[in-house]
């Protein structure tokens, strides 16, 4: 529960949604480094304590749910969150985040990691968005990502993009091959700014 009390003494209330693996270590490692920055986290676990041994096994859980359903989850997880928290997710989790930017608009920001997401129609000009990618990153490929941010400067979002030539997709995650010690540091790092600056 995020009283007004503990409000005041956060810098920012966040939401994290998992990838498509499901709630790992990732998101928990995550959630409390910027706990202990200061922040209040929620990270949902919206597969209900089902998590992916591998990638092919994250999408068939993602399937059996089904995106509606996820969304309806990920929107029960907000209910007690202020409207001004920032909406973040990883990977699949970038797009859970984005789909409930339209009923959140005074969210402070927004921080996509690992993927993009739509812009809705209803974004406030000069909401800060910040998107971390793999470059190349087969989920978010360079043909996919130069229109998107195209779209965001046309919307008037304060969008920083950063790109990590030579990592793997979800670079962040120690657990997995993708894995680059430099490139999550960085991302953090520039998380910990974002976050401050709101």
């Amino acid at each position: 529960m995020f009283s007004p009390q503990n409000r005041e003494v956060a810098m920012a209330a966040i939401v994290l949604f998992h990838s498509v693996y499901g709630f790992r270590s990732l998101e928990r490692d995550a959630a409390e480094r910027l706990r202990a920055a200061g922040h209040q986290v929620i990270a949902p676990d919206l597969y209900e304590g089902r998590v992916g041994r591998t990638l092919e096994e994250g999408f068939a859980f993602k399937k059996e749910i089904g995106w509606p359903e996820l969304c309806k989850r990920a929107e029960k997880a907000v209910t007690d969150l202020p409207s001004s928290a920032v909406l973040g997710g990883f990977s699949m989790g970038a797009g859970v985040a984005a789909s409930l930017w339209p009923g959140r608009p005074q969210a402070a920001g927004i921080l996509l990691l690992h993927g993009i997401a739509e812009i809705p129609a209803n974004a406030r000009e000069g909401i800060p968005l910040q998107v971390h990618l793999a470059e190349p990153d087969e989920f978010a490929p360079a043909d996919e990502v130069a229109p998107w941010r195209a779209h965001a400067a046309r919307a008037n979002i304060a969008l920083e993009v950063f790109l990590y030539p030579g990592v793997g997709h979800l670079y962040t995650d120690p657990s997995l091959p993708d894995y680059d010690a430099k490139a999550a540091e960085a991302t953090w790092s520039r998380v910990d700014a974002f976050l401050a600056a709101l």
